[in-house]
């Protein structure tokens, strides 16, 4: 008589997580071929962890990092962000989710070069609507604290063309602190920096944790992957490893993919 294995089952959502993914899945489908970019990724971050997310080059850290901004949508799976299901939005629904909840830093800062300092960072919260519209004195308020928080209030009227890779990094993660998400996504945000201005972000995300904020990272620096308290490592698009640090050391913990 033959054995059969017994039937793989997916864990339960934890519905303590701000972050939980089960059996997520990414398929990119042409004519010819298919590209499974993510293979059942299973996922849950707390409030208030600082999660790096590292990998060679095409193991599917930004496209994982794309589905939890809601940039992009899974082929298969459940992902539920603050104990809400993300899966079934609409562009719109997904829209709204992500103006109020998210928090984006990017490689390449993505500043408007016609708009100042003040008016890049302000830009996200002229677009709430609905209850969670701001008026023009509470925007100014978070506009300028977070300014203060990043080192670059005395540079409001610039211009991202008069500030140095380092300052425009900063404005950027002024701009996505602004809006007071759930969770702040950075996608290689040390990428288009020397290493000083490299370890000068790495520090203010740390100031930003430290403070609070829950952080995915997704970095092909070892040395700032070291920032983080928790490191994922894919592979062809699984988690392979989901180490955490205690005390500055890595302790292992289980891995987050069957």
């Amino acid at each position: 008589m033959t054995a059969t294995a017994p039937e793989r089952t997916n864990p339960p959502m934890d519905a303590d997580s701000l972050i939980s993914m089960r059996n997520i899945k990414k398929v990119f489908a042409t004519d010819e071929v298919e590209t499974h970019a993510l293979v059942e990724v299973h996922l849950d971050v707390k409030q208030g962890e600082y999660v790096a997310i590292s990998g060679p080059s095409g193991c599917g850290k930004t496209t994982l990092l794309s589905i939890l901004g809601l940039l992009d949508a899974t082929t298969e799976g459940e992902y539920r962000l603050a104990g809400e299901s993300v899966s079934g939005l609409s562009a719109s629904e997904r829209a709204r989710v992500r103006n109020r909840q998210i928090g984006f830093i990017f490689q390449s800062f993505n500043l408007i070069g016609d708009l100042t300092v003040y008016e890049n960072v302000e830009l996200p919260l002229t677009y709430r609507a609905g209850d969670a519209a701001l008026d023009a004195t509470e925007r100014r308020r978070r506009v300028m604290a977070a300014l203060e928080r990043v080192g670059m209030s005395h540079r409001t009227n610039h211009y991202p063309a008069q500030l140095s890779g380092g300052q425009q990094q900063r404005v950027a993660v002024a701009r996505a602190v602004a809006g007071e998400p759930a969770i702040l996504l950075a996608d290689e945000p040390t990428g288009n920096l020397d290493s000083q201005n490299g370890e000068a972000v790495m520090g203010l995300l740390k100031e930003l944790h430290e403070g609070g904020a829950t952080i995915c990272m997704v970095t092909h620096d070892a040395r700032y992957a070291e920032h983080a308290h928790r490191s994922i490592h894919l592979f062809d698009g699984r988690v392979v490893e989901d180490t955490g640090h205690v005390g500055g050391r890595r302790a292992g913990a289980p891995t987050a993919s069957a």
